[in-house]
């Protein structure tokens, strides 16, 4: 069932059938708010913590409100959107150096499972591919609340965890005269996330009508 549910989640038109099936009640599915959303990363620049974060995140997030454990979270990052708050950085970022965003345009999780205990704390693996080389990570996680309203729900989770950028192939650096290196290979994630029910369009406004022809005049009498 977690399989089904797994190749369900990776289709948006199908994702709409879960939901509505009898047997997956408990899952709501929830829209990324990109608004709301913060995809940040920190990284060490000689001595500092350098921190940035990626503006273009969109994803889906199946959660099981019945056992939040069952939930699965899919994400997609545009690389291109990486934002340090510094322009030739960022330019730097993107080439090939880096994440080299014109041949990898795209950042993608997608959870393989997730273990959430009774003070709404746990822990999520999945599978990571950035560069064209997927790996698993596991990251810290926690379900911040989540509100029924009129128009759907509204839910906020976070995650924390860590990867090593080398395991991605990004090995640029310096090294400095005392032998140490300018960056560090550890990569320190903060995810906060505001996810909501999708929101359904209205009907098709509906067809104008047809417009009635009009009567003809009836001909007058003969004018002689």
């Amino acid at each position: 069932m977690k399989s089904s549910l797994s190749s369900y989640f990776a289709v948006t038109a199908l994702s709409l059938f879960v939901a509505s099936t009898p047997a997956f009640a408990a899952v709501e599915m929830l829209d990324i708010d990109r608004g709301h959303t913060n995809v940040g990363f920190s990284v060490r620049h000689f001595f500092t913590p350098v921190k940035g974060e990626f503006k273009d995140v969109q994803g889906s997030i199946a959660f099981d409100k019945e056992n939040p454990s069952a939930s699965k979270v899919a994400v997609t990052i545009q690389a291109a959107s990486i934002n340090t708050n510094h322009e030739q950085r960022d330019g730097h970022l993107k080439a090939e150096d880096f994440f080299w965003a014109e041949k990898f345009p795209e950042v993608k999780f997608v959870s393989k499972s997730i273990t959430v205990g009774k003070d709404n704390k746990g822990t999520m693996t999945g599978d990571l591919t950035m560069r064209g080389v997927t790996k698993p990570i596991t990251l810290d996680v926690e379900i911040l609340g989540i509100m029924a309203g009129k128009s759907g729900s509204v839910a906020g989770f976070s995650a924390r965890g860590k990867v090593n950028r080398k395991d991605y192939g990004i090995i640029w650096n310096k090294t400095l005269d005392n032998g140490s290196v300018m960056l560090a290979d550890d990569v320190e994630l903060a995810i906060d996330v505001e996810a909501k029910t999708p929101r359904q369009s209205g009907p098709p406004p509906a067809a104008p009508a047809a417009a009635t022809p009009a009567t003809p005049a009836a001909p007058s009498g003969d004018k002689k």
